[in-house]
């Protein structure tokens, strides 16, 4: 398949692809999916071996969000019966992320719901990820807190923070279709904001909200113009009890086209399988391995995932391997300040026409999983053991 072969060519030598090319892959056929996968695999390993980097989220504070973002089971108006605690304390929040890194976990993400921290909130996650790296050598932290207000960036920066997440979730022409309280180009500020303040960029986006491929385009390639280290891709949990709970629009594989769309577009960036993986993929997890390089071990935010020990063995069975805290995650290349953005080709394209027909969205068929959509009664705020 020459489509296949170009961007294969393309993704060993950094060169990135178009937006006619990018979108051609999310318009393969079923038939063409094995192709796929393993041509985005080739780019996956040139940059990644196979090696797996694990992911441990610790929700700090769950729900009563004063934010609408559609697809948010803490937003404001949220019916989803969902976990709610204020503020973990330090020590406690440092516990639940011990029990991630001992389960293989390289990077612990700490993440707080609302629209963003308070001055006094950053002073108590600072405290919390001092006190996780003077417990666990060589582990990375990545805070996610929601927008950033002036100096903010600088002083979680300074308590020890690797990086900081803030996804972009969908593309700028449509992001007013999900959220009214704050808009795209807040959220493309505070990634800068913390790009500026030597963190590394962690932004991402949330596939299966009703999107046209177009639309998916749109938000990778904003993701690589701001030169996001790592891209986590999430795919929708339809969480009953918020706008979105019928969207139940993807299949596995149209999931893996995903995956591989964002692989050939950010070739040597850490792509990360994230939240709905279960639900979406399903028997078709193992697949992703070969397009992604990150996972989150264990359970999400407000939902359950897959058990920490059926993870790891996947990623064995897979014949992949976890990332330990002794390797650099980035290539050489991008650790010394070339990332996606600053040397991408300049045969790029042209923003995708917002004229372009959106693609089809499928009805949700009988066989739909709304069973695997499980709410987290375990791990950070409750009395009962994390997933891990």
């Amino acid at each position: 398949m020459d489509l296949l072969n170009t961007l294969v060519d393309k993704g060993l030598r950094r060169e990135l692809p178009t937006r006619e090319e990018a979108l051609a892959v999310l318009a393969t056929s079923d038939d063409e999916l094995l192709d796929v996968v393993a041509a985005a695999g080739k780019v996956r390993r040139q940059w990644f071996g196979r090696r797996v980097k694990l992911n441990y989220l610790v929700n700090l504070k769950s729900g009563l969000c004063p934010e609408d973002c559609s697809y948010c089971s803490q937003r404001l108006g949220s019916k989803a019966e969902i976990l709610k605690y204020t503020w973990l304390k330090p020590d406690d929040a440092s516990k639940a992320a011990a029990a991630g890194v001992a389960g293989g976990a390289k990077r612990v993400c700490l993440v707080a719901s609302g629209r963003g921290p308070t001055d006094k909130d950053v002073d108590r996650v600072s405290e919390t990820i001092s006190a996780i790296k003077e417990q666990n050598e060589g582990v990375e932290v990545c805070a996610c807190l929601g927008l950033l207000s002036d100096g903010q960036a600088g002083r979680l920066r300074a308590a020890g923070a690797d990086a900081y997440n803030h996804n972009l979730n969908t593309s700028e022409a449509t992001y007013g279709d999900i959220c009214t309280t704050h808009d795209f180009s807040d959220r493309v500020s505070t990634v800068q904001q913390a790009q500026a303040a030597g963190m590394s960029a962690c932004s991402g986006l949330i596939a299966g909200m009703g999107e046209s491929d177009a639309d998916l385009v749109d938000v990778v390639f904003a993701l690589r113009d701001l030169d996001a280290d790592s891209v986590p891709v999430n795919f929708l949990i339809p969480f009953e009890g918020t706008p979105l709970a019928k969207e139940w629009n993807l299949t596995p594989q149209r999931a893996l086209r995903i995956l591989a769309m964002v692989r050939f577009v950010c070739p040597d960036v850490e792509v990360r399988l994230a939240g709905g993986r279960e639900v979406h993929l399903r028997s078709l997890q193992p697949l992703a391995l070969h397009l992604v390089n990150s996972i989150f071990l264990g359970d999400y935010l407000t939902s359950e995932g897959q058990a920490g020990k059926d993870d790891l063995a996947m990623i064995a069975d897979a014949g992949f391997e976890v990332e330990g805290t002794d390797t650099t995650t980035l290539p050489e290349h991008r650790r010394q300040g070339c990332g996606g953005g600053a040397c991408a080709s300049e045969d790029a394209g042209e923003p995708a026409d917002a004229g372009e027909p959106a693609a089809t969205v499928p009805a949700p068929s009988d066989d739909t999983r709304r069973d695997l959509v499980s709410v987290r009664r375990r791990g950070a705020g409750t009395d009962l053991p994390p997933n891990a």
